[in-house]
């Protein structure tokens, strides 16, 4: 029987061997150590696995089971076919039966323990070896760092390390311990442990050098390019052509890797023609690498020549190609691509869906995310909780946002963290909600969500701290954009240009510009955006000099302007009536600073001509340029108009607009409808207010709050739905009487209604920024600003009796409208008139 199954061995025939073990069984003789061990050894030749573990598992000679051997040559073979548990399961019925491992048997199993991250059963493990008298060898040793750091246990692995007697430390030992450093997300300790590879080497072992091998330097150069530590890369690079390893196909693929990761291109499209061979890693390596540098058009010519030579696409070549044009916000780029990896019958992973997810919501295709989420619900169950759900959980919240259904985001975001079967609620999680509520316009809900995050005990990252900041920003929310200040303070990890900015923004767009410029001045380091958020917030204050100082200061600081900084220059000295300055600046950006000139930049010009009153220069201007109109430019032009009541040009500019079909269409016919009322024409204006109403366009309502000591208080026109409305009367009649004791005349001209004159100036008076002030005046301390937010552009009459206002009281009056910042003090304005 025995030569029987010898012959079956040999020609690892499978039946035969099964027909010879069923007359073994009819004869009565399996229980015959050399015929058992001849079972087990064809059954694992013969590629039967699960028949050879039964025999070893259950066969035993005079109650002695078969030797360590068997057990360890199954052990092996299932690590080897990465049957991980069953290997562990084996393991576990040999201490049963009273089988001792040994030296062989350890470096399987925990192998696989390391597979299945089976951290209980590895650490079961170390402890039988180090409480059964057991000696390990280096392979021991090895196994066991490999598979704490498998686990995650990336201290453990370090003190199996630094347990092993000096003279047993091998090349293998000095590899695992610095792929546990690099795998486990500690790259700098990991090129330490490498340095320290070849230090230890020549101070202790001089005689047997530890030469590092391919593996060492596959596993090493992940570090670097983690770190974009491109130097030390180079220098792995020169050692592995000096030893010869560069025409190894791993090495090679870690050096591409590392070199597209440090945006050294070049050198890696070098490193890659110059392979004689190469493999689906290769060519992934350089598709990722030209997408995560922003070179679409290269990824996607590397990805046409992967098909025309009938190289396989894995997941991995349409994720990158997908993630590329994702983080370029070419999200329709991005979706063409994926119907194509689709159309080839290739299954998208998870990164795969979030990339897909991110381009839907950078173009708002909310039935593309749909679809994809249809799939995630199908092929990753809420019910599967792992840090891949949790992604992808967090891409759909984020999605949604962005395509503005927040009530879908809010469900998902309602869904998670209710209990430990649920998904995780993350500090991901948290801001993509947050930030959907503020870029959708629900700036409260934002800072109250960010206020449950704080009591939920999740810790907010800087891009959290980002959204929170905007929402204050957003509603002139100095109270609380101050408490995120300190809590800032208070958690110095924060990097700080990134939210240093953001903080800049947040005091400039509440009212604070001189606290904005203190948070600059304190600043160790900064970036262009700390002097553009500056710049800026000169701007809308309407210090345009100060703009323009901080744009010379900037360059003197080395930094060179770019197209942002000009048109933040151009808004500064729009908003500032510095006319010959703005001119100045337009004239010299492209001879002397290369920035071509944008329709935004012209759109600026347009402002500050109109402003102006130089309407004829504007209509040259505009026909100048270089490409089409677009929506701002004929906005600025119907501002001018109305300021300086060009019905005709007005008319046209409209009519420019509406062929544009924007978004903006509700406040074109406003602006026309204001140009028509201030002209008289009521008929015009009826039949504009008309055309809204059968377009189905409602004009936003206008209203203004102010920050009381009780809270936020908003009020509408004729709002008296305040409980202290009585009172609100009062002080507001004792105030307009008071003004008109001093010169205000009510600007009439402002009562958008055919209506007489007595009834326009009771309209004027009930308008919501004057009743935000007169609850302001009483709610406020003696002597403190008090600012006012309006939605809209605050009223030419409003303006002018706030102005008379400040002359009567103690107090300087801020407010803020939909265009820029008014500083009210002893009769004047800060915008000196431009606005």
């Amino acid at each position: 029987m025995i030569s029987l199954l010898k012959n079956c061995i040999r020609s690892k025939c499978l039946s035969h061997g099964r027909r010879v073990h069923q007359q073994i069984v009819d004869l009565g003789i399996q229980a015959n150590y050399a015929i058992q061990s001849c079972l087990v050894d064809m059954y694992l030749k013969c590629g039967s696995l699960s028949e050879a573990r039964s025999i070893v598992s259950n066969c035993q000679v005079s109650s002695q089971p078969l030797s360590a051997f068997w057990w360890n040559t199954t052990i092996k073979e299932h690590v080897k076919h990465g049957l991980f548990a069953d290997a562990v399961s084996l393991y576990k019925r040999m201490l049963k039966v009273g089988v001792k491992p040994d030296n062989f048997t350890f470096p399987f199993v925990l192998k696989a323990c390391g597979e299945l991250s089976a951290l209980d059963d590895g650490k079961e493990i170390h402890r039988y070896i180090s409480t059964d008298g057991f000696v390990a060898n280096v392979f021991v040793y090895n196994a066991l760092i490999s598979m704490y750091a498998r686990c995650g246990c990336i201290k453990n692995a370090h003190d199996i390390f630094n347990a092993m007697p000096a003279d047993q430390r091998d090349v293998v030992s000095w590899n695992s311990i610095v792929a546990a450093y690099v795998q486990g997300g500690n790259p700098e300790t990991g090129l330490q442990m490498f340095s320290r590879m070849q230090e230890y080497d020549e101070a202790r072992f001089l005689k047997k050098r530890l030469i590092p091998d391919r593996i060492s330097l596959v596993n090493v150069l992940p570090a670097c390019a983690s770190l974009r530590y491109a130097l030390g890369g180079k220098q792995i690079h020169g050692y592995a052509i000096r030893k010869g390893l560069s025409c190894d196909l791993f090495v090679n693929n870690a050096i591409i890797d590392m070199y597209c990761k440090c945006s050294l291109m070049q050198q890696a499209v070098k490193v890659f023609n110059r392979m004689a061979t190469r493999d689906v890693v290769s060519w992934n390596a350089m598709v990722t690498g030209y997408s995560q540098n922003g070179d679409c058009e290269s990824a996607v010519q590397l990805f046409n020549e992967m098909q025309a030579d009938d190289i396989s696409l894995d997941v991995v070549t349409w994720s990158a190609v997908i993630a590329g044009y994702a983080q370029r916000g070419q999200g329709n780029e991005a979706l063409t691509i994926f119907r194509k990896m689709q159309l080839s019958g290739a299954k998208p992973n998870a990164i795969t869906l979030i990339s897909v997810l991110s381009a839907c919501a950078s173009v708002g295709a909310l039935v593309q995310g749909k679809e994809v989420h249809g799939h995630i619900l199908k092929y990753y169950p809420a019910s599967n909780i792992c840090e891949e759900n949790d992604m992808l959980n967090n891409a759909l919240i984020d999605m949604y946002a962005k395509c503005k259904l927040m009530e879908s985001a809010e469900v998902l975001f309602n869904s998670t963290g209710m209990s430990a079967s649920s998904l995780n609620r993350n500090v991901v999680t948290w801001t993509v909600m947050i930030g959907g509520h503020v870029q959708n316009g629900n700036s409260n809900n934002a800072l109250r969500l960010f206020s449950d995050m704080l009591h939920s005990q999740t810790k907010p990252n800087s891009f959290t701290i980002s959204c929170a900041l905007m929402a204050c920003a957003d509603l002139s929310a100095l109270r609380e954009g101050k408490q995120i200040h300190a809590f800032v303070y208070r958690n110095s990890e924060y990097p700080v240009p990134f939210v240093s900015n953001c903080l800049i923004d947040m005091y400039s767009k509440c009212g604070t510009i001189e606290t904005a410029r203190k948070v600059f001045d304190r600043m160790p380091q900064r970036n262009e955006v700390s002097w553009t958020s500056l710049m800026t917030g000169y701007g809308v204050h309407g210090r345009g000099n100060d703009a323009i100082g901080m744009f010379h200061q900037m360059q003197r600081d080395g930094f060179v302007p770019d197209d942002v900084t000009f048109l933040v220059l151009l808004y500064a000295c729009s908003h500032s009536g510095l006319l010959d300055e703005g001119r100045k600046y337009f004239e010299r950006m492209t001879p002397d600073y290369g920035v071509v000139a944008g329709a935004e930049h012209y759109a600026c010009m347009v402002d500050l001509l109109g402003r102006a009153g130089h309407l004829d220069e504007v209509q040259e201007l505009i026909a100048s340029m270089p490409m089409e109109p677009s929506y701002v430019v004929w906005v600025a032009l119907l501002s001018a108009c109305r300021i300086h009541k060009n019905v005709e040009l007005g008319e046209y500019a409209a009519k420019r607009l509406l062929e544009l079909d924007s978004d903006g269409t509700d406040g074109s016919f406003t602006l026309l409808s204001n140009i028509y009322a201030n002209a008289g024409r009521w008929k015009d204006v009826a039949r504009i207010r008309g055309l809204m109403k059968s377009s189905g366009i409602k004009k936003r309502p206008g209203c203004s709050w102010v920050q009381g000591r009780g809270g936020t208080t908003v009020f509408f026109a004729g709002d008296y739905a305040h409980p202290r409305s009585l009172e609100i009367c009062v002080m507001l009649k004792t105030l307009l009487k008071r003004i008109r004791e001093i010169g205000y005349i009510p600007e009439t001209s402002f009562a958008l209604h055919d209506v007489d004159e007595e009834e326009k100036d009771s309209l004027l008076s009930e308008h919501s920024e004057k009743l935000a002030l007169a609850f302001a005046l009483l709610d406020a301390l003696p002597g403190t600003p008090i600012r006012i937010t309006k939605n809209l552009r605050v009223c030419g009459d409003c303006h002018s009796a706030i102005k008379f206002i400040s002359q009567i009281v103690d107090h300087e009056i801020i407010v803020r409208d939909s265009s820029r910042f008014h500083h009210f003090c002893k009769g004047s304005c800060s915008c000196k008139g431009f606005w």
